[in-house]
C-alpha cells in the first residue's frame, strides 16, 4: 500500500484511479458549488485550543450513536453509485466500517442491494430511504430493510426535487456508463477500475431493478428514476413513515432551527445537520455554521448529528465540541475505496481515527464525552449576522 498520512493522499490515488464522470459525481456540488467549498472551508475557520502539562495517557474516543457503540462518533454517510466507485463497493465499504466499530448507511441509490450487504456483514447496518412515488415500493423497500437486519432508518428530506449538477449533465452520468466515444477513451485509462468492473455481476441499482415496479434495465430505470422522487414530501408523510418503520428514526437534511424542532417533535431519534454535501440547494449555509442554532433549537430533545465538510479527525473533534453526538464521512470515504477498495475505507477510518486522539490529546482531553465548546476557539460572528 502507498504511504497515506492524510484524507488528501487516498484524494489524490482515487482521481487517478476512479472513471471521471464517477469521480466528478463524488467530487462536486450543485450550480456555483458555494456551498459544497463552505462546507470544508468553514471548518477551517475554527481553531483548536492547546493545553499543556495535562495526563494523556488512557485515552477513549468510544461513545454511542442512537444507543450503539461506535469506536468514534464517525458513521459512513448513504453515498449513492458507491458501487461504481469501486466495484462492489458497498460491500467493502460496509465490512471495513464493520471491522472498525462504527455505522455504515447504505443508500436507496446503492449499487449492491440491502440483501447483498446483508449477505456480506455480520453486523446490522443503517438504510438511507428516498421517498418515492411508489408507495408500494416504498413500503417493499422497509420491509426488505428489515429482513436485512437493518438497524436504523436514514429519512433523507432535501431531495424531493433534485439540484442540478453541472458536471454530472456534461458527463451524462450513468450506471453502467454510457460507451460514449469520450468515456470510453477515459475509462481505457483506468484498468485497475475496468478489471474490478468485469469481474462483477453489480452494476445497476440494485434497490431497484427488479424490485420496482416496470424496472429491468438501464433503460427504464432511468425514466422511472428521474419521475420518482417525490415532491409531496411533508411532515405527515414523515409521520406515516416512522410509524410504518416502527424503528430507530434518523432525519437527514435539517439545516433550519425551525426544522429541528419538527423533526424533535415528530419523535425521530437523531437528527442530521446536512445540507446534503453541497448538492442540493447551492447557496445554503453550510452545515458545520448552522450546527449551534439548531442545537440551541432542540437541546437534548433528539441526538444531533453533522454532515458535510468532514475530511480529517480535527472536523470530527471540531463538531463533537461544537455539540454534535456523531458525525459522517462521505467523500473521505469514498476516496479510499476508489483508491484503494476497502483496504482504503480502512486506511481513511484509521487516519481520521488518529487525527481524532492525537488532536484530543494536545488539548487537553482523554475522553471524548469531555469535548466541549472550552476546547475550540470560535471566532466572533462566525454562525453569521443573517437576516430572514
Amino acid at each position: 500500500m502507498p504511504v497515506i498520512t492524510c484524507i488528501e493522499d487516498l484524494h489524490r490515488l482515487y482521481r487517478r484511479r476512479a472513471p471521471r464522470m464517477f469521480y466528478d459525481y463524488a467530487e462536486s456540488g450543485s450550480w456555483t458549488e458555494q456551498t459544497f467549498r463552505d462546507n470544508t472551508t468553514d471548518f477551517g475557520q475554527i481553531r483548536l485550543r492547546q493545553r499543556v502539562a495535562v495526563d494523556m495517557t488512557n485515552r477513549s474516543t468510544r461513545t454511542t450513536m442512537i444507543g450503539q457503540d461506535v469506536a468514534m462518533p464517525v458513521a459512513l454517510a448513504p453515498v449513492g453509485l458507491t458501487g461504481m466507485q469501486h466495484a462492489d463497493g458497498e460491500i467493502l465499504a460496509a465490512r471495513a466500517a464493520e471491522a472498525f466499530g462504527v455505522p455504515f448507511t447504505l443508500s436507496t441509490m446503492s449499487i449492491c442491494s440491502l440483501e447483498d450487504v446483508a449477505e456480506h456483514t455480520t453486523a446490522p447496518f443503517w438504510f438511507q430511504l428516498y421517498v418515492m412515488k411508489d408507495t408500494d415500493f416504498v413500503s417493499r423497500l422497509l420491509t426488505r430493510a428489515r429482513a436485512a437486519r437493518v438497524s436504523a432508518l436514514v429519512l433523507t428530506l432535501d431531495l424531493q426535487i433534485l439540484g442540478q449538477r453541472h458536471r454530472d449533465l456534461r458527463n451524462g452520468l450513468s450506471a453502467p456508463p454510457k460507451m460514449t466515444l469520450p468515456t470510453v477513451m477515459n475509462l481505457a485509462t483506468k484498468w485497475r477500475w475496468g478489471m474490478g468492473m468485469l469481474r462483477t455481476r453489480r452494476r445497476f441499482f440494485g434497490n431497484i431493478v427488479g424490485h420496482a415496479s416496470g424496472v429491468t434495465d438501464a433503460s427504464s430505470l432511468m425514466s422511472w428514476t428521474a419521475e420518482q422522487f417525490d415532491p409531496q414530501l411533508d411532515w405527515s408523510k414523515v409521520a406515516r413513515l416512522r410509524d410504518e418503520w416502527g424503528g430507530k428514526l434518523i432525519l437527514k437534511g435539517i439545516l433550519d432551527a425551525e426544522d429541528a424542532r419538527m423533526a424533535a417533535d415528530i419523535g425521530a431519534d437523531a437528527i442530521i445537520v446536512s445540507n446534503h454535501g453541497g448538492r442540493q440547494l447551492d447557496g445554503a449555509i453550510s452545515s458545520i455554521r448552522a450546527l449551534p442554532s439548531i442545537l440551541d433549537a432542540v437541546g437534548d430533545r433528539v441526538e444531533v448529528h453533522l454532515d458535510g465538510g468532514i475530511r480529517s479527525g480535527q472536523d470530527v473533534l471540531k463538531a463533537v465540541a461544537m455539540g454534535a453526538r456523531g458525525t459522517y464521512i462521505g467523500r473521505a470515504f469514498v476516496y479510499g475505496l476508489g483508491a484503494l477498495g476497502q483496504a482504503g475505507v480502512t486506511r481513511a477510518l484509521e487516519v481520521i481515527h488518529k487525527e481524532l486522539d492525537v488532536s484530543m490529546a494536545l488539548c487537553g482531553e482523554r475522553d471524548i464525552h469531555n469535548l466541549g465548546r472550552h476546547n475550540l476557539l470560535v471566532p466572533r460572528g462566525f454562525e453569521g449576522d443573517w437576516q430572514v
